[in-house]
């Protein structure tokens, strides 16, 4: 059981990066969904291995920062406000909210429309906002047996943009959905995608998504062996059982990736336990995990000079930490590409919208309210 300690990115190339900031021993451990959007795991199972370094541990010993007065939907609203389009025979769940130009936004693994709820309210005040379940997440089907890929998530973005939407839209997504839009923004040839905006991008659906760091590639047998047991449905079933969808190991997971504690209310618990208990969850993250990583945004990146970009970056984050080789790419990035604009937020972790949304919106809105204006697609 101790290969179970972290498939999902806690020993990616960007996490062990993050061990040079504390040098101490710590309990790996799995969970699933990996919090809200962070595309990694950490502190709610057990396991027997230890490791040199914490991949959590400058999140959880951080000072928090001042909790953020930025009013949330409430769960019944966003619920309330959701509809469905047929993708492929399948339900994807969306909600619409606002009037102006469209901003599409991307949750990252584990999450949903309802881990943007201290966003949405603000940003359709200026724009139409929509806010899309990914396949096999949230609300959306889970269809059983669906292989999950990074490639697919892009192409029901863009489909999305074209059937629903039907004007250049801004993405904005987090963690893995950053990569989504990457992709799909790299794939676009209608003109569909406006800009970008990536929240603490992911370097790939899973751990496979090597990048150039020897670390990670001495643990690739280990992660092979991750993907081998979680294939074997008892141990992911139970795994999935004891942390998934217990709420106070969520809560421990979600206060290690957050760099404001006060953030981490039962609502945002519940938003990440509800969805994990449905048919086809358990399926979906098996196929995430275990699947093939996907295209590399260190290689789609240089596509993109076309498109503007705004790169928002929680320097608290214990997954694709900053000066992790991720990081370290997006961070050198603007003075490679006058079209990518860079803000480290202080003190902010893995999913910075939900985490400190007043210092989001502070940077994004200036941002879209800049851009040029878009035509139909």
């Amino acid at each position: 059981m101790a290969a179970l300690a972290a498939h999902h990115r806690i020993l990616s190339s960007s996490s062990v990066a993050s061990r040079t900031r504390c040098r101490r021993s710590t309990t790996l451990s799995f969970s699933y969904p990996p919090p809200h959007g962070c595309s990694g795991s950490r502190a709610a199972f057990r396991v027997l291995t230890r490791a040199t370094g914490g991949a959590g541990a400058g999140a959880s010993s951080a000072a928090a920062p001042a909790a953020t007065s930025t009013p949330a939907l409430s769960l019944e609203e966003l619920r309330g406000g959701c509809t469905s389009w047929t993708w492929r025979g399948m339900r994807v769940n969306y909600l619409v909210r606002g009037q102006g130009p469209p901003v599409l936004l991307v949750h990252g693994f584990g999450a949903s429309v309802a881990h943007w709820r201290r966003n949405i309210g603000v940003l359709s005040e200026s724009y139409t906002v929509y806010a899309i379940d990914l396949l096999g997440f949230g609300a959306s089907d889970k269809p059983p047996g669906f292989s999950y890929t990074m490639e697919t998530w892009a192409q029901l973005i863009l489909d999305f943009l074209d059937e629903v939407v039907k004007r250049p839209t801004v993405l904005v997504g987090n963690s893995v959905g950053s990569l989504a839009c990457v992709v799909a923004a790299s794939e676009d040839t209608r003109n569909a995608v406006r800009g970008l905006v990536l929240l603490n991008c992911a370097g790939g659906m899973n751990n496979k998504a090597i990048v150039d760091d020897w670390r990670i590639k001495l643990l690739l047998p280990l992660l092979w062996l991750i993907d081998f047991l979680l294939n074997q449905r008892p141990i992911a079933s139970a795994l999935f059982q004891h942390s998934g969808l217990n709420r106070n190991n969520l809560k421990d997971i979600l206060l290690s990736v957050y760099g404001n504690k006060d953030a981490v209310d039962d609502e945002l618990v519940e938003i990440i336990r509800g969805p994990a208990d449905t048919e086809g969850a358990l399926d979906a993250f098996v196929s995430t995990v275990t699947g093939p990583p996907g295209p590399s945004p260190i290689a789609l990146m240089p596509r993109l000079a076309d498109v503007p970009v705004l790169v928002l970056w929680g320097d608290r984050d214990p997954f694709t930490p900053i000066d992790g080789p991720v990081g370290k790419f997006f961070s050198k990035l603007p003075s490679e590409l006058p079209n990518v604009t860079l803000h480290m937020l202080e003190g902010v972790g893995h999913c910075p919208h939900d985490d400190r949304p007043d210092l989001v919106h502070d940077r994004l809105l200036p941002w879209l309210q800049g851009l040029p204006a878009g035509g139909a697609v």
